[in-house]
């Protein structure tokens, strides 16, 4: 349609200048649709953007443009709106046309290949091996997980990635809170490390180790046995509550590597060299005024440990070294200041950061009744993930967590999440998948099958309101872009939210029954149906939530 629209008014800007009506031919061209579909299709804003070059108003500029366009058979009409915006509307033959090529084209259709192969890493999650995964990093991990998923499946070549530390002073105090636990399991009498790890989680490999080892580590002072059956437990967890919500990875990258490899040493001295580094208080610090930064941030700690935004620099040049065409950040409101003196210090040691982009996303509150949850008795003082899949499920996890932007606070609500109810979006973009299951199932019962791409179905009888509902599933494609190029991955649940409620209205009504006594007009209703269906599970498929058949 855009392409359509485009060719259009590009011709008649070319006839109008040839004419002297118009002084001048823009190089660029907006188009989108009108906010409420009685004005139309598609809308231009172009004359209101020539106003000043042209000397003339808006709404003169647009009437200029319709005299001198031609409007093709697939376009039913073109007007004047407002103080400049012409409007568009696409004849019946267009929107027919484009319900047989998505049927014909399939996933072609569906998932528009915008990325030309161009390398795009996506690193998220990003978990210390500490712990078990919290609600938090579920946000974490299924934005990054969709935002990987469309870029696959619009054509780039994409790399998901988990960057993490196993070592420094968390990682000790991990053994140190494991080998007083396995004590505890032999009986001694120990003192529990301040600010030590609490939880199930730590007896739980303790005991793991006494099975294994007896007694053989009680008098051991290294920390490594203790560390390591740590980081070997707490890793294999967050893969498997990766794998419970479809979260894979394709690279696991170790900060422990970089310092070892002297990337970070690298990094210091660069900064060295360009007068960006102080020393005081016994720290080496990142000087904030000559960044633009609000304030100094300390890189090496007095006890001669990097802080994580050390390291943080030499990844970010290893990531722009290994030559992606764009780099996308995913992490939580909390590191923004952090990311902020990375970013500037990468670009401080002659980077191009142009390509690197943060996803930030706000937190996840729990709500039951209206009240916010009480903390986990078996985990410590956090609700973990997998509790909250066991509860209610990785398909709302998954939906509840896309449903709002990553900008804006989640309050999870988990009566809502557990209810089978139109309220319930998840649910209700399910239903009408399997809703239209259900409708091929009778359709079989009656002696007909899903219609092929190339079935002779007769759209010409699809009514207004049918046709509306074809021109929202064929809008499938833009979203899927949009979402795509402006990392929005809330635009999928939105518009299938949105399908699946112009759906179930139509559905709903007596007159509108797929199945009937006119076969043409069941043909050309089985056809529509078949279509919503694809877009339906399309768009589920692409946020990772099941597409059912039955519920």
């Amino acid at each position: 349609m855009k392409q359509i629209i485009l060719a259009m008014l590009k011709a008649a800007l070319e006839k109008a200048h040839a004419h002297g009506k118009l002084k001048s031919i823009p190089t660029m061209i907006g188009l989108e649709a009108p906010r409420d579909p009685a004005h139309g299709d598609i809308a231009t804003n172009l004359a209101l953007a020539m106003a000043r070059s042209e000397g003339q108003p808006p709404r003169a500029i647009a009437e200029i443009i319709l005299e001198h366009i031609v409007l093709g058979h697939q376009v039913l009409e073109a007007r004047a709106a407002g103080p400049g915006f012409i409007n568009f509307r696409m004849a019946p033959a267009f929107w027919q046309g484009e319900i047989r090529r998505a049927m014909r084209d399939g996933a072609a259709f569906w998932r528009p290949q915008i990325g030309d192969g161009r390398k795009v890493q996506v690193e998220f999650l990003s978990a210390n091996p500490t712990g078990p995964l919290t609600v938090g990093h579920g946000r974490n991990a299924v934005l990054g997980d969709t935002i990987a998923r469309l870029h696959e499946a619009t054509g780039y070549a994409t790399t998901r990635e988990y960057y993490f530390n196993d070592g420094g002073r968390q990682m000790k105090l991990l053994g140190e809170s494991v080998r007083a636990r396995y004590l505890e399991e032999l009986g001694r009498e120990v003192s529990f490390p301040e600010d030590g790890y609490q939880g199930d989680y730590i007896r739980d490999i303790a005991h793991a180790l006494k099975e294994s080892r007896g007694d053989e580590l009680a008098d051991q002072g290294d920390l490594e046995p203790f560390r390591t059956a740590a980081v070997d437990a707490i890793f294999a967890d967050i893969r498997k509550t990766c794998a419970r919500l479809g979260v894979r990875f394709d690279v696991y990258t170790n900060e422990l590597d970089l310092i070892r490899g002297g990337a970070v040493d690298a990094a210091l001295a660069g900064l060295r060299e360009r007068g960006l580094i102080a020393e005081y208080e016994g720290a080496v610090w990142l000087r904030g005024e000559p960044l633009g930064l609000p304030k100094d941030a300390v890189l090496v700690r007095k006890t001669g440990e990097p802080t994580y935004r050390t390291p943080d620099i030499a990844y970010h040049i290893d990531k722009l070294k290994r030559g992606f065409d764009l780099i996308i950040d995913v992490f939580g409101a909390d590191h923004i200041a952090e990311h902020n003196e990375v970013i500037a210090a990468v670009r401080a040691l002659g980077h191009d950061t142009a390509s690197i982009r943060a996803i930030i996303y706000q937190f996840v509150t729990l709500t039951r009744g209206g009240e916010k949850v009480k903390m986990s008795t078996r985990k410590a003082t956090y609700v973990t993930l997998d509790e909250l899949i066991d509860e209610v499920g990785a398909d709302v996890v998954r939906f509840f967590f896309l449903f709002r932007k990553s900008d804006s606070h989640l309050d999870f609500d988990l009566d809502l999440a557990k209810r089978q109810a139109p309220e319930n979006p998840v649910f209700y973009v399910q239903y009408a998948h399997a809703r239209l299951a259900s409708v091929f199932r009778e359709a079989e019962k009656a002696g007909y099958q899903r219609p092929a791409p190339d079935a002779d179905a007769d759209l010409a009888l699809l009514s207004d309101e049918e046709l509306g509902l074809a021109k929202l599933a064929v809008g499938l494609p833009e979203v899927i872009e949009a979402a795509t190029i402006e990392l929005e991955p809330h635009r999928i649940p939105f518009y299938l939210l949105e399908l699946a409620g112009e759906f179930h209205r139509y559905y709903n009504k007596p007159a509108n029954r797929i199945i009937g006594a006119d076969q043409s007009l069941t043909m050309a209703r089985l056809y529509l149906a078949a279509l919503l269906m694809d877009a339906l599970r399309n768009g589920l498929q692409l946020i990772g939530v099941n597409a059912p058949e039955r519920m």
